[in-house]
């Protein structure tokens, strides 16, 4: 995996430039952090001695008496890592579930529940040898039974199972044999008959050999291995409990880095070293206490300052203001950069989705409230015209930078496509994704132009007109008030939305959505008209960026459901060719998809869907995550990396620095990566 080269020489440059700005000499210690009972000493001896090119030697706290305290102010959904596609739920599995391989600071591919792993000549049957002896454990740390390769059948079973509710499932369909025919038999779906789990590609041949048989060739199937649904459970738990299982702390055993040993929602979460683990001479830190607070991304500052906690965000109005403090500017740095997040503006092509058979009656039935006047948006945005008019209204420059201030150069994040640049790169050629012919163009291309977005609204207007839509259309942009700065960027885009189309055309009304469960009440319940929504990549293909799309062509799961009923419910609404349009793109996805023995080819026909699908406006691409600026105890570039799947959020390899990283520190970190 090729890692963002460009974009970390940028934040190494600019973040050197930034630390300079900083005092020189020591500043004031912290308030008693109460971890090892004294509180982190923050020297500015880094920062104040630009000839010394790598500082002085990082000091950590002894690992016996390490607790890492942060806040949080988004509560997970569930334990369950065997059914939740969210990012915020994940984490749980990701640091108290260990996986087959795993991925180091660097991110190489190293073993990890598997020591080695054979495949046959067509790279369609894969053997994997377990390590023996290797334990599940309780709450309390306890060994419960032994990590066998029946573990791993049982979760994939388990998640094959419609009635418990897999939103990860899916990502099994078409790469493991008779995955999709298994679920959809039991679903009752039709043209699907009822099969024997043991017709599906997953067998333990012994308590530790276990063996995949893939549908086709997978080109990237080894970096599948660091997803959710390739995780074992203790298969006699999941059997006994069912859906039951880790709805709470103690119905789920824990073989990882960590084992929760406190769980109130809306309280606490603490993981704890498992010490039973096969790798825990590399397990650091000792406890993760994560303290539930509402308002976290305010308080969390402060908090730090006192030193209390561990961690915080640093949000863009007060950035400025701690980089300008000499008390607080060496203890400023950043999140590692990660390709792993793409972002861009999705469509609702239906708002009343939750209606079960998709039919529009008039002003009833709507899931959203009807001062939104849905069905006329619903008639708009299913013209192209229209969606035109707003993709080349976006300046996304402008959005962008309420996020990342003066402090970097907004552009260094922009995405002009949905798989970002230097995430997948064809091992043969060495040719980037976005160099291909059929995207390169779009890939080197701004959508703000103003001009365009006018003449486009001009033409919308008259076919929708004529079809009885009537202006301005409303347009209703939700955000999540827990996520720092959405708000701020909706605002912007409200205001250079209605500045470049004018209020005659359109009202962009923001509103706030909830901070818990954000992602079912608002995402996949279609109570957006537009919504900044992001993907995060699964495995190392670029196929992983059709998922959101492609995988929206069923309704179970799917995670844009509004793009699902565009193909399913537009192809009768009169004058609208959005139901085309997405089948189309479907085609192409599903021509690519059976590529698997030419990466050069897949490539290119990848690439000429992402192309359609932009070209067509059915998504408007933004960018990839922002780093937020951090106060914190712990290096980044210490833990584990991986542009997919779930090793960004493990805190294995991390230690605890008896000081707040410096950017010195954070710039010397990210240069040795």
């Amino acid at each position: 995996m090729k890692k963002p080269i460009a974009i970390l020489l940028c934040l190494v440059m600019v973040m050197s430039m930034l630390s300079a700005c900083g005092s020189s000499g020591s500043t004031a210690a912290p308030a008693d952090s109460g971890t090892s009972g004294a509180a982190p000493a923050q020297s500015g001896s880094a920062a104040s001695d630009p000839a010394s090119a790598q500082g002085p030697e990082i000091v950590y706290v002894d690992a016996d008496d390490s607790v890492y305290r942060v806040l949080y102010s988004s509560e997970v959904t569930t334990l369950n890592y065997l059914t939740s596609s969210n990012t915020n739920d994940q984490r749980i599995g990701a640091n108290t579930v260990d996986t087959l391989v795993e991925y180091d600071s660097n991110g190489e591919i190293q073993p990890s529940l598997a020591t080695e792993w054979t495949y046959d000549d067509e790279a369609q049957t894969w053997t994997f040898k377990l390590r023996e002896g290797q334990k599940w454990v309780d709450t309390t740390g306890a060994p419960v039974a032994d990590v066998t390769a029946g573990d791993f059948v049982a979760a994939m079973k388990y998640m094959l199972t419609p009635e418990m509710g897999s939103t990860t499932a899916q990502n099994l369909f078409g790469v493991i044999l008779n995955a999709e025919e298994y679920y959809n038999g039991l679903a009752g779906e039709e043209d699907y008959k009822p099969i024997d789990f043991s017709e599906v590609g997953v067998r333990a041949e012994d308590d530790y050999t276990l063996v995949y048989t893939l549908e086709t060739p997978v080109p990237y199937f080894l970096s599948m291995l660091t997803y959710v649904c390739f995780m074992p459970a203790y298969g006699p738990q999941l059997e006994e409990l069912g859906a039951s299982f880790a709805t709470s702390a103690d119905t789920m055993y824990y073989n990882g880095a960590y084992y929760v040993s406190a769980f109130e929602p809306q309280v606490q979460l603490v993981y704890t070293k498992n010490a039973l683990n096969w790798d825990a001479e590399h397990i650091y830190i000792e406890t993760i206490q994560r303290t539930y607070n509402a308002e976290a991304s305010t308080i969390g500052p402060e908090m730090v300052r006192r030193g209390e906690i561990d961690s915080a965000t640093l949000s863009s109005d007060i950035v400025d203001a701690w980089m300008a403090d000499p008390a607080t500017a060496p203890m400023v740095s950043m999140e590692r950069p990660s390709l792993d997040t793409s972002y861009y503006y999705c469509f609702n092509f239906n708002v009343h989705a939750l209606n079960e058979n998709f039919y529009r009656d008039g002003m009833t039935g709507w899931s959203i409230d009807e001062k939104y006047e849905p069905w006329n948006w619903e008639i708009a945005v299913n013209n192209e015209n229209f969606r035109q008019s707003i993709r080349y209204a976006i300046n996304r420059l402008s959005t962008m930078y309420v996020a990342t201030g003066d402090a970097i150069s907004p552009d260094t994040f922009l995405e002009n496509t949905i798989t970002p640049k230097g995430f997948a790169v064809d091992p043969v050629t060495g040719k980037d994704f976005t160099a291909q012919s059929a995207i390169s163009e779009i890939a080197s291309f701004d959508n703000f132009d103003p001009d365009m977005a006018l003449m486009f609204k001009e033409l919308a207007m008259e076919e929708l007109s004529a079809q009885g839509v009537t202006f301005p259309v409303k347009v209703l942009v939700r955000y999540n008030p827990s996520t720092t700065n959405w708000d701020n960027q909706c605002v912007v885009l409200e205001q250079q939305l209605e500045s470049v189309l004018g209020a005659d055309y359109i009202d962009v009304i923001v509103e706030a959505g909830p901070s818990e469960n954000f992602l079912s009440l608002v995402r996949r319940s279609c109570d957006y008209m537009l919504l900044l929504c992001n993907w995060v990549a699964d495995y190392a293909d670029p196929e992983t960026w059709t998922d959101p799309f492609y995988q929206s062509r069923n309704e179970d799961g799917s995670y844009h459901r509004g793009f699902r009923y565009a193909y399913m419910a537009y192809a009768i609404t009169d004058g609208t060719d959005s139901a085309d349009t997405v089948a189309e793109y479907f085609r192409l996805v599903e021509e690519a998809k059976k590529i698997t023995d030419d990466t050069d080819k897949r490539y290119a026909a990848f690439a000429a869907a992402e192309s359609y699908l932009i070209e067509h406006a059915l998504v408007v691409p933004y960018g990839t995550q922002v780093p937020n600026f951090v106060v914190t105890r712990i290096n980044p570039w210490e833990g584990q990396y991986a542009a997919f799947g779930i090793s960004n959020q493990r805190f294995k390899g991390m230690k605890l620095l008896d000081h707040y990283l410096t950017m010195q520190e954070y710039n010397n970190s990210a240069i040795s990566h």
